[in-house]
Parts: C-alpha cells; sequence; structure tokens
C-alpha cells in the first residue's frame, strides 16, 4: 500500500474543498471497496478524505412521496427501514442479497453507487491489460478467461460487469443522486448516473471532478405493486451475480399496467430493459408473454467465448422474477430477499 494523506471532515463544503487540493483525492466512507483497491495498488489516491462524520445519514420521506437517502446511511439501515420495506420493497431485497451482514453494516448507499468492478483484470494491475485502470492497455478480459463478465453494454474497449444488487434496484424504482462539487449542487437521474464504457471505460459515473454524492432520492412507488428480486450465482451467499433481475409490477385489472424490468450480472452498468417492459404493458400477463419479455431483454447481447451461458440464465431470471412479481400483485406472498440456487442451470445465485 502506497503512503497517501488522510483528512477527515465534518461539513461538505469541507470535503469538497479538501478533495481538490489534490490531483488524485478520493472520499472515505464504508471504505469496503476503496481500502481493498488501495491494497491492490489499483486505486493511488495522493489523500483521502473522511466523510463519516457528515450529516447524511438520514432517510426521510418528501412531502411529494419520494424519499431522499443520505449518502452515509448503511446497506444494513437502508434495507431494514420500515419507509423503504413498506414502499421499495425491492430495493430492500436488493440489499439483503448481497455481501455479507458485516460488509453490509459498513457500505454506505453512496459507496454502493460507486462500486467498481470485480473483473480480475481490473484488479490485477502487475500483469493485466485494462482499459479501465489505465486507458489505452487493452482489454485483457475480452480475450481471456470472461466467464463473469458482460454481455450488454460492452465496447471492443470493457466487457467489464457492474457488480451492486442495490443499483439494480434502483434502476428499476428511478429517481435522482444529489451531488455538490466546486460548481454547487446538482442532480442526476439515477438511470443517467452509470456510463456504458465506450472507448471511455475509465470513466464509469456522470460524476465531475471532486464532486460529492449527498443523497438519493427514490421517485414515489409506481402504486400497488408486485416486486421481486431474485439474484443467481454459483454459491448461495457471498457471491456475486452471474444473473440478476428485479422486477416491479403493477396491474390494471386483468392486464399488465405499468412494469420495471431491471438486471444485473450482465451489463456493463445497471440495466433497464426498456424494450421488454413496452411488450408486456397492456397484456394478459403470462408465461408465454414473459418468455417473450425476456427474448427481447437479451436480443442485443454479445457473449463471450466463456459467458454464453449468461444469456438463458438472464431469461430465466426475468421470467421467474415476472411470475413472482405477478403473485405479489395479485395478493400472493413474495420473501423479502432471496437467493436462489438452481440445480438445472450452469450456475446457481451470486450476491
Amino acid at each position: 500500500m502506497r503512503n497517501f494523506s488522510y483528512r477527515a471532515v465534518e461539513e461538505v463544503g469541507s470535503a469538497v474543498a479538501r478533495h481538490t487540493e489534490f490531483s488524485t483525492s478520493a472520499f472515505l466512507a464504508g471504505g469496503t471497496t476503496l481500502i481493498d483497491l488501495i491494497k491492490l495498488d489499483v486505486m493511488r489516491p495522493e489523500q483521502v478524505v473522511d466523510v463519516n462524520r457528515l450529516p447524511l445519514k438520514r432517510i426521510d420521506l418528501l412531502d411529494d412521496g419520494r424519499i431522499r437517502i443520505g449518502a452515509l446511511v448503511s446497506n444494513t439501515e437502508l434495507a431494514h427501514h420500515p419507509l423503504i420495506r413498506a414502499r421499495h420493497p425491492l430495493l430492500s431485497a436488493a440489499l439483503l442479497s448481497g455481501a455479507s451482514t458485516q460488509l453490509r453494516n459498513m457500505a454506505t448507499t453512496a459507496g454502493n453507487l460507486m462500486q467498481r468492478t470485480r473483473c480480475a483484470y481490473f484488479r490485477d494491475p502487475v500483469v493485466s491489460e485494462c482499459n479501465k485502470r489505465e486507458p489505452g492497455s487493452g482489454c485483457a478480459a475480452a480475450t481471456g478467461i470472461n466467464r463473469l463478465h458482460a454481455v450488454l453494454g460492452t465496447s471492443e474497449h470493457c466487457v467489464a460487469t457492474h457488480p451492486s444488487d442495490m443499483c439494480v434496484a434502483l434502476a428499476a424504482i428511478e429517481g435522482t443522486v444529489e451531488v455538490e462539487g466546486p460548481g454547487g449542487k446538482r442532480e442526476v437521474a439515477l438511470l443517467d448516473f452509470h456510463l456504458l464504457p465506450g472507448d471511455t471505460p475509465q470513466r464509469e459515473h456522470a460524476l465531475e471532478a471532486d464532486e460529492l454524492i449527498t443523497s438519493v432520492v427514490l421517485a414515489p412507488p409506481l402504486g400497488v405493486a408486485g416486486a421481486h428480486y431474485l439474484k443467481l450465482r454459483d454459491r448461495a451467499s457471498y457471491e456475486f451475480a452471474l444473473a440478476s433481475c428485479g422486477v416491479v409490477l403493477v396491474l390494471d385489472g386483468q392486464r399488465i399496467g405499468q412494469v420495471r424490468i431491471a438486471l444485473g450480472g450482465v451489463a456493463t452498468k445497471p440495466w433497464r430493459a426498456f424494450e421488454a417492459e413496452a411488450s408486456l404493458v397492456g397484456v394478459a400477463p403470462g408465461r408465454e408473454c414473459f418468455e417473450q419479455a425476456a427474448r427481447l431483454a437479451l436480443a442485443h447481447a454479445r457473449p463471450l467465448e466463456h459467458n454464453a451461458f449468461k444469456l438463458p440464465l438472464a431469461r430465466q431470471a426475468i421470467v421467474r422474477a415476472l411470475e413472482t412479481a405477478l403473485d405479489d400483485a395479485r395478493g400472493g406472498m413474495s420473501p423479502p430477499a432471496q437467493s436462489d440456487t438452481d440445480a438445472g442451470s450452469p450456475a446457481g445465485d451470486s450476491p
């Protein structure tokens, strides 16, 4: 580990000001990703600004039905908060499917948004080429062992998968990210926060230089909806998703009124399946239309040498999540969190 300067701050303005003092500076909250990457010499900040004392740990219901979540709210607190469990059970389920209790106790809302890929080539600065870590060096994963990599949103420069469960749920729920930087305060739509790699894979999010996430604001619930988060992985716990699906579904009589479908484990960013959603609105729900939606969701996938199995796996996840959300919408009981292992598929669950 390289030496770095450490500063602890108590105000957002001070945090931003301190961050501008060095060309490579990092904000420290839970540190569950940052400290790992510093130890691996993947991230090399000259300065670490500790933001844990900032007043960003509240969860508030706003007058218009939105919920504001402070950047420093832990994953554990967020998953179990009564407002989240009642209004956005999909988010609670996604959070509880990830990592371990100890990590959820430390990890924060903003930290999860900023979580970086688990690509083994990205995390190996000694021998591996990685455009995300060192622009222009190449992508070792494209021709290497790429079983865990993305099939959606990839480019010739990067095929790394986005690892977050929480962000999959947020993609389905929608809302905004509130940030503050040297230029003042602004909002970024959740769906626009994470960026596709394109030819600049080193740019992973829409934050400008020295900006700090202060809160996430969730859109109001769609209505009386069914929701389900399904995560398929190699092991039943302590694993990242091979494929995951978050669904929110609202019935309009005997037909689907609104539906949101978000995917994880298969894309370079939290992925919304808009074409699949459009195919379901106004349709009487059932296995046939769910399977058609699943095919549409993966229609533009580009599998690599070792991860073509993710296509049928993701389609299965979509169908199963839709069926469970439908049962929930009809008044059935759906568990708040689920990590399924499917013995008939090439993989089980992943965190």
